[in-house]
């Protein structure tokens, strides 16, 4: 695997120009992002505050960061290398992937072809281009990134040497902060010491996260890799003469449409992983949405998309958004179009360990054929500081994303362990003292009274209060109030707040 690697890509999406670049740094939610060579050199580092950045650099420029910039500024230079080396993997904007096999044999050798491509982007202006030889994508890009200190900007990992490379790699490259610094304190510092611990000992301990980190540490790289965008020959597209309203009726007759999709897919020996579908209303305007699938789209998945999409776009149309309502009155085109695509070979059943994968997605997407999009769901953990805000319900086959940065600091959150029941909204509950006194927690944080009650249950023992106010400077967000742990003589354990509006109850651990 051929790894190509753009540094800072980010701020070279923004500036345009190849570097060096003066001191810029890109800044997300008051947090910095990425960083100019010059900007490190100054202190600034990403992960840092604003504020604290601009304390460090005064001639700092501060840009707000676009993602969608990033992978738009990206897309021509997927292009351009996919004209010397068919097959370019998209990992991210800023890295692709290439497999070594055609390109190497080419050119004559993992070397040539990674000096040839490397010959290549900077004639093209792409000067601070690294690649990374190595036999998994993983330890490929590690390489690239070691790569950076070598004149020859290119390092190659021998095949079967991608244990010995990662070695003595940090274990936060693996991209998991906690799961690094829980090893921190078990004395694990390295991939090496990482793969060196049992594979049992770590799927019972971290899961079958943990393992799959397991086995990157080891050298077996088992990463995904999301697809180039296929070619638009792949889209199917269908025209009605009269405006159809009904979302059955629409659904039944882009079935044809569908399969001639999944044939062209076929005869390129790929399948579809990411598709967007375009509803087009007797007006002109168009309703378009992209759709994700676990596995890979067959012709009913794609026709069950299509009437999600339909059904949606009528449940708009019953509120009071007149737009919306006129934009169902009648659909004059569809149109199928893949947006992601992978070789079908890597999708193929093998003979044996697959069977319980794939019954339990055909199970699922059955259940979300009957009940609808939204009636399958995953969940997601994120950032926040109640606990109800923490979890993210995401449709079965579509990407999590998760709407707050789990990895950001929370003050006024919970650590862990969290409780095992969170209640949403959280319910009210009786918390007395002794005598049925009510509780009250002055400005300072001082109880009037200890709890001696919760619910029917005496108070065997407790903690708090703990403080936590948000958005203080919106009158129509502010929250706040004090949390409570209790656990009463029946050695039922809660997670209570003391609010303006009494007492609620954010959870139970069990």
């Amino acid at each position: 695997m051929h790894v190509l690697r753009f540094p800072d890509w980010p701020l070279r999406a923004v500036l345009g120009d190849p570097p060096p670049h003066p001191p810029v740094a890109l800044v997300r939610q008051n947090t910095v992002v990425a960083c100019t060579a010059s900007a490190r050199a100054l202190g600034v580092s990403v992960g840092q505050r604003r504020r604290l950045a601009q304390g460090r650099a005064p001639t700092l420029r501060m840009l707000p960061h676009d993602p969608a910039q990033d992978e738009r500024a990206f897309v021509p230079v997927l292009r351009l290398i996919e004209q010397h080396a068919p097959g370019v993997l998209l990992l991210r904007p800023g890295v692709a992937a290439l497999r070594s096999r055609g390109v190497s044999r080419f050119h004559g050798g993992e070397a040539e072809a990674a000096d040839a491509l490397l010959a290549m982007l900077a004639e093209e202006g792409y000067p601070e281009a690294m690649v990374g030889v190595a036999d998994g994508a993983f330890t490929a890009e590690l390489a690239a990134l070691r790569a950076e200190g070598e004149p020859t900007r290119r390092a190659i990992v021998p095949t079967g040497g991608s244990r010995d490379f990662l070695a003595p790699v940090p274990v936060r490259s693996l991209g998991d902060e906690e799961l690094a610094s829980l090893l921190a304190r078990l004395g694990v510092h390295t991939l090496g010491e990482f793969a060196a611990l049992g594979e049992g000992a770590v799927r019972d301990r971290f899961g079958e996260h943990g393992a799959r980190l397991h086995a990157l540490a080891q050298g077996a790289d088992s990463r995904p890799i999301d697809a180039r965008p296929p070619d638009p020959e792949l889209a199917g597209e269908i025209s009605f003469d009269t405006p159809l309203g009904q979302a059955d009726q629409i659904a039944f007759a882009v079935r044809q449409t569908a399969d001639a999709v999944m044939l062209g897919l076929a005869d390129a020996s790929v399948v579809c992983t990411e598709v967007r579908i375009d509803l087009t209303d007797d007006d002109g305007r168009v309703t378009s949405r992209t759709w994700l699938h676990p596995t890979c789209f067959e012709a009913t998945d794609l026709v069950d998309r299509v009437r999600w999409q339909l059904e949606a776009l009528a449940g708009d149309s019953r509120g009071d958004d007149h737009d919306a309502a006129h934009a169902f009155r009648g659909i004059v085109g569809v149109r199928i179009e893949p947006v992601a695509v992978d070789d079908a070979a890597h999708h193929q059943p093998a003979l044996f360990g697959q069977a319980s994968d794939e019954r339990l997605h055909h199970a699922l997407s059955r259940v979300q054929t009957i009940v609808g999009h939204s009636g399958v769901v995953t969940a997601a953990v994120a950032g926040g500081r109640w606990l109800s805000d923490r979890q993210v319900l995401t449709p079965w086959g579509e990407r999590p994303v998760a709407p707050r940065d789990p990895a950001r600091p929370w003050p006024g959150s919970m650590p862990g362990p969290h409780p095992a029941e969170v209640f949403d909204p959280p319910r009210p509950i009786r918390v007395r003292a002794a005598g049925d006194v009510a509780i009250e927690v002055d400005e300072r944080g001082v109880l009037s009274a200890a709890p001696a009650y919760v619910e029917d249950a005496a108070v065997a023992s407790w903690a708090g209060p703990w403080p936590v106010r948000e958005h203080r400077w919106d009158a129509g967000r502010t929250r706040s109030g004090h949390r409570f742990q209790l656990v009463d003589e029946r050695q039922r354990a809660w997670l209570v707040v003391l609010s303006e509006g009494g007492w609620l109850a954010e959870g139970r651990y069990r």
